[in-house]
């Protein structure tokens, strides 16, 4: 009987640890994020944090914001909203025009959809852009479309 309870006792344990370590699971991501300073790298890291990445490292050349997180408490998308609702574009989400616009002057950057739009239909883009450009003011006659 006494060798029942011991078993069980561990038996418990194992599967109490497992899932306890499935709770405790760190996630990393490597998220783009557009900005452009040292106030911007404090403002971006400060947000993921706040959405709780446990650590949050943005780099101003390579535009990576890489994060580490208890994936049971937060997630990829939750950080990159926080960062976007702080007035920075991310790989997956765009920032509010309102928040944006009350960044300061040397944090406004160029912003991704103005970039896309800008290049669409430029001679080298327009080979590889097809349907991209469809549609966009940028190409009125649809040239790029009509390329592919």
């Amino acid at each position: 009987m006494k060798y029942l309870s011991i078993v069980a006792v561990l038996l418990f344990g194992v599967f109490t640890s497992n899932s306890t370590y499935a709770q405790n699971k760190i996630a990393s991501d490597t998220i783009k994020v557009w900005g452009n300073c040292g106030m911007c790298k404090t403002t971006i890291e400060k947000s993921a944090k706040a959405a709780g990445a446990k650590t949050a490292v943005w780099n101003e050349d390579s535009k990576d914001l890489i994060v580490s997180y208890a994936a049971a408490k937060t997630s990829s998308n939750k950080i990159q909203e926080a960062v976007a609702n702080a007035g920075y574009d991310t790989q997956d989400l765009t920032a509010p025009v309102e928040v944006y616009n009350k960044l300061h002057g040397c944090c406004q950057y160029e912003r991704k959809e103005a970039v896309a739009s800008a290049a669409c239909c430029k001679d080298t883009a327009c080979g590889t852009a097809g349907d991209t450009c469809k549609g966009k003011a940028c190409c009125k006659d649809e040239a790029c479309a009509k390329k592919m």
